[in-house]
């Protein structure tokens, strides 16, 4: 049983496990309503590294079709992509209709990354805090919903996931020299994402910001405010009968050992 902080400041217990199956339900209605009505979502999650993004996002698709609701999740840009609109990068997966796009870090890498690291000029950066207002509104006008997560972790937090991750090989892939780096200037992506957030938590489209302290609760509040951000109605999906399987009498298989079988070790 996990512990949930109720309006009176008291804890309530939950069932993990449970409430993520209701939400998953919804889930599955919500991307029914998506592709009838061919509406365009798109989703950013943004934040500190180790705080829960990744987990968040792969709980969101889990019960999802892939076709319908896909993660994108870009490496470091070519010399090419260098040298185009920085925006460009990323409209070739907006989503076309009856689309869910999830972005695992977005357009927003210039507002924290690339400044902090110094991967961008100075007027690179500030073009874009002038600029992505504009974009983002652009894209509501096209008649996309936009939605802008913000995963907040303590650095003792982060500390204790880092720690983690190195001493557990099934996570070590997580770890990266730039976590070392990023974990050195904290105080520099502190306010980095404080001028992001002055510029871009506009009305239109603004920032909402998950406390991911605890990362299962995380997922559960992060999930449960997106379907309260997407009007959908439940479908009454259609009832399916499987068809009889047609007579094989004029079928022969071939024999067994025509085919090879993989080993049957468990």
């Amino acid at each position: 049983m996990e512990k949930q902080t109720s309006s009176n400041g008291k804890k309530k217990k939950f069932n993990y496990e449970q409430e993520l199956t209701l939400l998953h339900t919804e889930l599955v209605h919500m991307q029914e309503w998506v592709k009838s009505q061919g509406l365009k979502v798109v989703v950013l999650f943004e934040g500190r590294d180790a705080s829960g993004k990744g987990g968040t996002i792969k709980r969101f698709t889990e019960p999802l079709n892939p076709r319908i609701c896909k993660v994108v999740a870009l490496g470091v840009p070519t010399e090419k992509e260098k040298s185009q609109w920085y925006f460009q990068r990323y409209v070739q997966y907006l989503p076309a209709a009856g689309e869910i796009v999830l972005f695992d870090r977005s357009w927003y890498n210039r507002a924290g990354v690339e400044k902090v690291m110094g991967f961008c000029t100075d007027d690179e950066y500030d073009e874009f805090l002038r600029s992505c207002p504009e974009f983002e509104r652009m894209l509501v006008r096209s008649g996309i919903i936009v939605l802008k997560y913000w995963f907040s972790v303590s650095d003792e937090e982060q500390e204790r996931r880092f720690k983690n991750r190195i001493s557990n090989p099934l996570k070590r892939w997580k770890f990266s020299p730039m976590d070392l780096e990023s974990r050195s200037r904290w105080l520099e992506y502190s306010k980095a994402k404080d001028q992001m957030f002055a510029h871009t938590d506009t009305k239109q489209v603004p920032w909402f910001v998950v406390n991911s302290e605890n990362k299962k609760r995380a997922r559960l509040n992060c999930i449960s405010h997106m379907l309260s951000k997407i009007p959908y109605k439940k479908m009454d999906l259609k009832p399916i009968e499987l068809p009889p399987l047609p007579d094989g009498k004029a079928y022969v298989r071939p024999p067994m050992d025509y085919q090879t079988f993989v080993p049957e070790k468990f």
